[in-house]
């Protein structure tokens, strides 16, 4: 086995794509840093208990795990940043109002999440803590989309889900948590004809909304069949209401909004709207995420919560970069005074400026202008 080669589905990021990544991350975390939301940076390394709370058994299966040879205790190498984020909302910072935080690095997952997709994602996103209202998911909302556009990638389609509708149907319909767990799992698959065999012995409600559910993907007109076929419960009542909320306030800055009542993704953890942003170039999901009321309760406070996040690595896939930049070429002379200002002062407004080190037989390939001395003093000169 050669000793270069990677692991499949991980992948060395080399200089041009590098810089474009890095360009994006800048771009957003100042953006980010502009609407409040203060940067946070999690260990890669938890306790798997403290990684898995209130994550649910889908996130056990995507975190790498390990023995730690000091206290002999399992450990895991971070999957998601949310769970860390929520951990330091409620255990670190401990505050009583709103605490808005966001983060950018990597995260590791045993599997990739698609064929196409990395097993090293380079996740970057904002978390909301402390407001339960459906203030803060519009704002959420939007600040994705404007990371988004920050980074050049538009003409968004917005998914909008709510978990609201599928748990107050299983709340109002007396199911245990054994057929719950068999219904989750079928409608994430989208299979019809178990969902059919299964809610057989159920009563005729329960099973007519149920099987509705899968149907109801589409356009606004989907709120509007929802709430005459589903039953009249409080909380399918609040989810469609929140839906059609939101559209109103977000259809005008994406091309398309959507609506899917059969999402179940994160339903776990997730307690309300779920989202999730597509682009043209891409056959996942560009941006993701939810209200998460419940994740913060196994470390002492269960404070509302709603976030964000995304891969950095995937985002930069969809635009073109720009070539590495080129630089100047300057003489070695550690002595030379004026040379050297120059130097720090063309480093200083932003340009590269690579110094040939003695011995070197030619000028850099990475300069396509050089720093020479002329009637008295240094200038810049094209090669």
């Amino acid at each position: 086995m050669r000793n270069w080669l990677l692991p499949e589905y991980i992948e060395d990021i080399l200089p041009v794509e590098a810089r474009h990544i890095e360009l994006m991350r800048r771009k957003i975390i100042d953006l980010l840093f502009s609407h409040g939301y203060q940067q946070v940076i999690p260990p890669l390394l938890e306790y798997v208990e403290s990684l898995l709370s209130g994550s649910g058994s889908d996130m056990d299966l995507r975190i790498f795990k390990v023995i730690d040879q000091l206290s002999g205790r399992m450990m895991g190498f971070r999957a998601d940043m949310t769970p860390q984020a929520a951990r330091i909302d409620a255990h670190l910072l401990n505050c009583d109002g709103i605490t808005r935080l966001c983060y950018a690095s990597s995260v590791l997952h045993v599997v990739p999440c698609s064929i196409m997709q990395t097993r090293e994602p380079l996740q970057i996103g904002a978390e909301l803590y402390g407001h339960s209202g459906l203030e803060s998911d519009l704002e959420i909302q939007q600040l994705m989309l404007q990371c988004l556009s920050a980074v050049d990638i538009n003409r968004i389609h917005l998914d909008l889900g709510h978990v609201g509708v599928f748990r107050g149907l299983i709340k109002r319909s007396d199911i245990s948590n054994e057929l719950e767990t068999e219904l989750y799992a079928i409608l994430q698959a989208k299979d019809l004809a178990s969902l059919k065999e299964l809610s057989i012995k159920l009563k005729k409600n329960a099973r007519e909304a149920l099987l509705l559910l899968p149907e109801l993907y589409g356009d606004k007109k989907v709120l509007k069949l929802a709430a005459k076929r589903l039953p009249d419960y409080p909380e399918v009542h609040q989810a469609l209401t929140e839906l059609e909320t939101i559209e109103k306030n977000l259809k005008s800055s994406v091309d398309k909004i959507a609506f899917d009542l059969s999402d179940l993704r994160g339903y776990h953890y997730h307690t309300g709207i779920v989202f999730a942003a597509y682009t043209h170039g891409s056959s996942n999901a560009v941006a993701m995420g939810g209200r998460y009321d419940e994740i913060g309760k196994a470390f002492g406070r269960a404070r509302p919560a709603t976030g964000f996040s995304m891969d950095l690595r995937a985002l930069a896939r969809l635009n073109k970069p720009q070539e590495y930049p080129k630089g100047i070429c300057a003489p070695f002379d550690k002595k030379n005074k004026e040379l050297n200002e120059k130097i720090t002062t063309l480093r200083q407004s932003g340009q590269i400026v690579i110094v040939d080190l003695p011995g070197q037989p030619e000028k850099s390939a990475d300069c396509d202008r050089q720093l020479i001395f002329s009637k008295g003093k240094w200038i810049v000169q094209d090669i």
